[in-house]
């Protein structure tokens, strides 16, 4: 979520994300594609729960683990876990990436959506470094977001999205995926599958080996 203003949904006043609600159609069709038939898939930084909900009720084979860090961001996930009531998703847990252990697992899959570009990159590192822990082989790590890519000319709305975040915090900004993959490389995953996505972004998929 790009740090946009939220809506309210009637009648329960929901926390509504804009472009959570324009993304998660595309994400949900890759998702579909990559992920296993059955087991856990722990998303990290579910935002205002649009999403987890969303792929719980596209994917009802699978069971879904919500978790969050922000104190606001675990009440809107609530409610919006309240409001749909599906059995296929777990309590939700509190969980910052760069506190390690994990409190959660063990996972078959791990998701985290635009989340690393608003954060340092000690959170891009805890996020490999916990899946690798929650993951077995064949486990599946799907980051979502923009991102910046070597011998690529990024769109100028990334450009300056970029500058936007770095002004805000010099410690953010959109990542390169050769850094991420290089990181990733480190804790026991191989090369990435990229899919292009909508709005400039990318979906950037890891297997553990």
């Amino acid at each position: 979520m790009r740090n946009e203003e939220l809506d309210d949904v009637s009648p329960d006043k929901r926390p509504v994300s804009p472009s959570a609600e324009r993304n998660k159609g595309p994400i949900t069709d890759v998702l579909k594609r990559v992920l296993p038939d059955r087991g856990t898939v722990l998303e990290i930084s579910s935002g205002t729960g649009q999403h987890v909900v969303h792929f719980a009720r596209m994917m009802p084979y699978l069971t879904w683990q919500p978790s969050e860090r922000d104190e606001l961001s675990l009440g809107w996930i609530k409610q919006w876990m309240a409001a749909e009531a599906l059995e296929n998703i777990l309590p939700l847990v509190r969980l910052d990436v760069t506190e390690l252990p994990w409190q959660a697992g063990p996972a078959a899959a791990v998701i985290c959506l635009n989340m690393i570009h608003i954060a340092p990159w000690s959170a891009a590192e805890g996020l490999i470094c916990g899946a690798e822990t929650v993951l077995g082989q064949g486990g599946i790590l799907f980051i979502y977001g923009p991102y910046l890519r070597s011998g690529v000319q990024p769109s100028p709305s990334n450009m300056a999205f970029d500058s936007e975040l770095r002004s805000r915090n010099p410690e953010w900004g959109l990542r390169n995926v050769e850094e991420i993959t290089r990181c990733a490389g480190l804790h026991g995953f191989g090369q990435p599958e990229i899919h292009e996505m909508p709005a400039n972004n990318l979906s950037v998929i890891f297997c553990r080996q």
